[in-house]
């Protein structure tokens, strides 16, 4: 019997160890969830970038392949005139009666 009590707490003192290891120790179950919650947060930010990636390929395509595609970037962009075209700026009304005030 003496040697059932002392097989008994040895196990128990490795039980004990082993959950010091589990919630103290170096890779501890904190850290799992720490980790498991940056996974899910870079795994989100990685969806985003990639959806953008896309968006930016597709356009690159785009600009590539089609020259109406350069034509209306430039206009939006930089503001292009073709020659023969005539630029046309419309006020709103409120800008208007603001300017108007001004002077």
């Amino acid at each position: 019997m003496p040697y059932l009590r002392t097989l008994i707490f040895c196990l128990l003192g490795v039980v004990l160890a082993l959950h010091y290891a589990l919630w103290f120790g170096k890779s501890n179950v904190m850290d799992f969830f720490h980790l498991r919650r940056s996974v899910v947060e870079l795994e989100t930010e990685n969806l985003s970038l990639r959806q953008r990636n896309n968006r930016l390929h597709a356009d690159v395509n785009e600009i590539k392949n089609r020259v109406e595609a350069i034509e209306a970037r430039a206009r939006e962009h930089l503001g292009l005139i073709l020659p023969g075209e005539t630029y046309f700026q419309v006020v709103p009304a409120g800008d208007a009666s603001e300017a108007s005030h001004s002077d």
